[in-house]
């Protein structure tokens, strides 16, 4: 199982997307570990939102549209359709 996922930081109050193979959890444990990076930044991530896809290239795919549409306020309401 290949996955789209979106982190949030309330700290920074900023989003993370990323697209993984590993399960959820550590691929969170990872964002939040002692590293150099974008996430090092807080250790208050959490996942708010996640697709789960059967095909790497498609999770890769949906993660470079999201990045694409450099808007916090499309991020959101990705997010709250969930709800």
């Amino acid at each position: 199982m290949f996955y789209f996922y979106i982190l949030h930081s309330k700290l920074t109050d900023k989003f993370y997307v990323g697209h993984t193979s590993e399960p959820l959890e550590e691929r969170l444990r990872k964002h939040l570990s002692n590293h150099s990076g974008f996430t090092s930044k807080a250790k208050d991530w959490i996942v708010v939102y996640f697709e789960e896809y059967n095909d790497k290239s498609v999770a890769y795919k949906r993660e470079i549209e999201v990045k694409k549409w450099k808007s916090r306020i499309r991020i959101e309401k990705l997010i709250s359709s969930t709800g």
